[in-house]
C-alpha cells in the first residue's frame, strides 16, 4: 500500500500546478526519512526520495548502501508513517566516458535499481559534450546517443510498468574562465527535440543554471548561502521548451543553502517542477551528532581531515569537512545508525520541522491529493 508510485504519475499530475516537488536525498536515512514522510503526510504533499550513483550503486557507493539497501530503508519509513504519494528516484545515473564499458556498467546499475523497486530515473550524460563539434547538435551528439540508449534500456527492462524520466544537459556546477557554465534555451530545446525524435520522452530536464551541489564556502572557509541560481535564464529555458511544444519541466539541483524565502518568492514554480534537497539533511544529522555524541563527531571530523586535507591544499578545515564528510558515512555507518534514541528522535523532529518549511516554500501542500485523484481518474 505504501510502495513508491511511478515518477511520471507525479510529474504529469502536477505539471503547471504552480508547485515544486521536493526530491529528498536521505543518504544518511537515520531519522530523516521518517520525519520528512510525517511532514508530507500532515501537509498532504507528494514527495520524492532519491539517491545518486556515487552514493549507492551495485558496488555499494560512499554511503555503504546498494540501491536495494536504500530502497528498503525508505520503504520501511513510508510504511511506518503510512504515506502513499511518493516516488523512488535514481538520481544522477552519471556517465562520464560514454564508451561501451561505461554504458555496460551503467546498465548493471540500472538493473540493480529496477530490482530494488525504483520508479523514476535520472540519466546524467551531461559530461559528454564535444567542444570541437561543428554545431550544437554535433556538440550534444554523445549525450543524446547515450541518454537515448539508456532510456530505451530502462523502458525495455521496466516492461509495462510506467516510470519517471529525468535527463540532463549542461554540467551542473561546471565553471570556465567566465564563471559557472549555464544551459541556454537553444541547447535545451535541441537536446529534448533530439531525444523525442529518438522515441525518448522525459518529463523533467536538469539544467546548469548557476548552482552547485552540496555546501558552498567563501575564500575564508565560511559556509555561504546558495543564491547563485540564474532565475532569468531558468525562465528563458522553460519558455523556450514550451514554445517548442514540449511538456518537459525543469529539475532544480543544488538547493542546499538556498534561503527558503527566496524559494518561496522568487523561484519560478511551474517552470521548476522538481527541487533536489540533499546535503541539507546530512548537515542536519551531523549537527545533532555533534551535540548528542560529541566523541563520535570528533572521530568523524578527524577522519575526514586526515583523509582529505592533503587533497585540498589551501582550504580551510571547515570547507574540507563540509565537502568531504559524506565520505565518512560508510566507515562510520554502524555507529551512525545506532545513535541513542534521544539523538534519533531529535533528528526525526528536526527533519519534520524543516521539511514542513520546504513544502511550504515549494507550494506543494495539497499535491498528494492532486496526484491521488489523478490516479483514481485513470
Amino acid at each position: 500500500m505504501y510502495e513508491p508510485i511511478p515518477g511520471n504519475v507525479i510529474f504529469d499530475a502536477l505539471r503547471d500546478k504552480g508547485a515544486i516537488i521536493m526530491a529528498v536525498n536521505a543518504r544518511t536515512t537515520v531519522g530523516v526519512a521518517e520525519g520528512i514522510f510525517r511532514a508530507a503526510k500532515d501537509l498532504d504533499s507528494a514527495v520524492i526520495f532519491e539517491i545518486a550513483r556515487s552514493e549507492s550503486n551495485q558496488d555499494i557507493g560512499y554511503t555503504g548502501m546498494t540501491p536495494g539497501d536504500y530502497a528498503k530503508r525508505i520503504k520501511a519509513a513510508a510504511e511506518k508513517v503510512g504515506f502513499d504519494m511518493w516516488a523512488l528516484h535514481a538520481d544522477h545515473i552519471t556517465v562520464k566516458k560514454g564508451d561501451a564499458e561505461d554504458v555496460a556498467k551503467t546498465k548493471e546499475l540500472i538493473d540493480a535499481q529496477i530490482a530494488a523497486g525504483f520508479t523514476s530515473f535520472a540519466i546524467d550524460a551531461s559530461h559528454l559534450f564535444d567542444f570541437q563539434g561543428g554545431n550544437l547538435r554535433e556538440e550534444l551528439a554523445l549525450n543524446i546517443d547515450v541518454t537515448t540508449e539508456l532510456a530505451k534500456y530502462i523502458k525495455e527492462k521496466m516492461g509495462d510498468r510506467p516510470f519517471g524520466l529525468e535527463v540532463e544537459v549542461g554540467e551542473i556546477g561546471k565553471e570556465d574562465s567566465q564563471g559557472k557554465v549555464v544551459t541556454n534555451p537553444e541547447e535545451a530545446v535541441t537536446f529534448i527535440k533530439a531525444l523525442n525524435e529518438n522515441g525518448v520522452f522525459p518529463q523533467v530536464l536538469a539544467i546548469a543554471n548557476g548552482t552547485s551541489h552540496g555546501n558552498v564556502y567563501d575564500e575564508h572557509g565560511n559556509l555561504m548561502e546558495q543564491v547563485s541560481i540564474d532565475i532569468n535564464q531558468t525562465k528563458a529555458v522553460a519558455r523556450a521548451l514550451r514554445d517548442a511544444g514540449s511538456d518537459v519541466r525543469i529539475a532544480q539541483h543544488g538547493i542546499t543553502g538556498t534561503p527558503r524565502e527566496l524559494i518561496n518568492t522568487v523561484f519560478p514554480k511551474g517552470d521548476i517542477i522538481k527541487g533536489n534537497v540533499a546535503t541539507f539533511w546530512q548537515n542536519l544529522m551531523f549537527d545533532v551528532v555533534e551535540v548528542y555524541d560529541n566523541g563520535l563527531y570528533k572521530e568523524i571530523w578527524d577522519w575526514t581531515l586526515d583523509n582529505y586535507r592533503a587533497k585540498n591544499p589551501g582550504k580551510k578545515d571547515n570547507e574540507i569537512w563540509g565537502k568531504n564528510v559524506k565520505q565518512a558515512i560508510k566507515p562510520f555507518q554502524d555507529r551512525l545508525y545506532n545513535l541513542d534514541k534521544d539523538a534519533l528522535d531529535t533528528i526525526e523532529a528536526l527533519s519534520y520541522a524543516e521539511a514542513r518549511i520546504f513544502f511550504k516554500s515549494f507550494s506543494s501542500e495539497g499535491t498528494a491529493s492532486i496526484v491521488r485523484n489523478a490516479i483514481g481518474g485513470q
